[in-house]
């Protein structure tokens, strides 16, 4: 249950009622929001003079749901905005980790290029091998950003653990929690009093439910700039890393009001379907796509299989023109 409590309530009364029903309180500019387990249905008779509105829910998904505000968040990155009313898709590029200046110099230029705004990649690596290149750190985040101001872009890039998290909160411009972290409550909390957009992913064995729920914890914690991330989810299937969830895409969109981004490049994990998959989601439209480009990718660190090299980009890019003006969006 949500509610918002009058403007002219004292703080012992909206602390008893937080009390009484277990309930998380929000404080914005202008109001105290109370948010309760959803098996709450109804408050006291006596708290009803004290309350402005209320909404009961089904399930906690309940900030991020259409029912409690229907309009999609709109998010700014940059000069430019997702969500909300406008009709732009975010399209963001880069490699999976940042090696050297010269390669994100490299994806850099290719960016610009193609009149987009945005770069990711990953100073701090979480692998799922203690032997896999753990990234370059916080001399990694360092060029980014450096490289971030010199083409007057806006970076993306992952938090691993609670151990750097204030850096990557002081460097990026949207933190993005990776899929091994979905469940990290140090870092989801963390991420919620920060007001930067937060791309979430959605963890590979992870329901939507529970998904949407991490996102939550972000919300509660009162930053409203939560973006979901589908990146694939683990199946039976083993032809492809993961399978991309396109029937859950259609459900957040039905029913949360988080813009969405899709990740082909992390769902195929070969570079080979990538193309055909990215068109299949910017069909989907969604507020933004993430696509692992590197000047060489056989060389690269990391996921070098699933990383598109420049030239194969460019065709891409090409094909996904057409798709977006045929839904009315604006790639950015």
């Amino acid at each position: 249950m949500i509610i918002h409590l009058n403007k002219n309530i004292s703080k012992t009364v909206a602390k008893e009622i937080a009390q009484k029903y277990e309930a998380v309180e929000l404080f914005t500019e202008d109001k105290t929001i109370l948010i309760t387990p959803h098996s709450v249905k109804k408050v006291d008779e006596k708290y009803l003079d004290h309350i402005e509105r209320s909404w009961v829910f089904d399930n906690d998904m309940q900030l991020a749901s259409k029912k409690y505000s229907s309009e999609i968040r709109e998010i700014q990155i940059g000069k430019f905005s997702i969500g909300g009313k406008s009709n732009n898709t975010l399209l963001t590029i880069g490699p999976c980790g940042v090696e050297s200046k010269e390669q994100i110099t490299q994806t850099a230029e290719l960016i610009k290029e193609c009149g987009l705004h945005t770069i990711r990649a990953g100073a701090f690596k979480p692998r799922t091998s203690p032997y896999s290149y753990q990234g370059m750190g916080i001399e990694g985040l360092k060029l980014l950003a450096e490289i971030r101001d010199k083409y007057n872009f806006s970076l993306i890039t992952e938090v691993r653990d609670s151990t750097h998290i204030d850096a990557v909160i002081d460097y990026a411009d949207v933190i993005q929690i990776g899929a091994k972290s979905m469940y990290d409550h140090g870092i989801l909390r963390r991420c919620g009093k920060t007001k930067k957009p937060i791309l979430l992913k959605r963890g590979f064995g992870s329901t939507i439910q529970e998904f949407v729920q991490a996102a939550e914890f972000i919300l509660s914690g009162g930053n409203e700039n939560v973006i979901l991330c589908e990146r694939g989810i683990r199946t039976f299937e083993t032809k492809s890393r993961f399978t991309l969830d396109l029937c859950g895409v259609a459900y957040l969109k039905e029913y949360t009001n988080l813009p969405i981004v899709l990740d082909p490049s992390h769902a195929m994990g070969y570079s080979y379907g990538v193309p055909d998959l990215a068109r299949a989601c910017m069909a989907m439209d969604v507020e933004g796509l993430l696509i692992e480009v590197h000047p060489e990718p056989k060389v690269a660190k990391s996921d070098a299989s699933q990383q598109l090299n420049h030239d194969e980009f460019r065709k891409l890019f090409n094909t996904l023109k057409p798709i977006a003006k045929a839904i009315n969006k604006t790639i950015i």
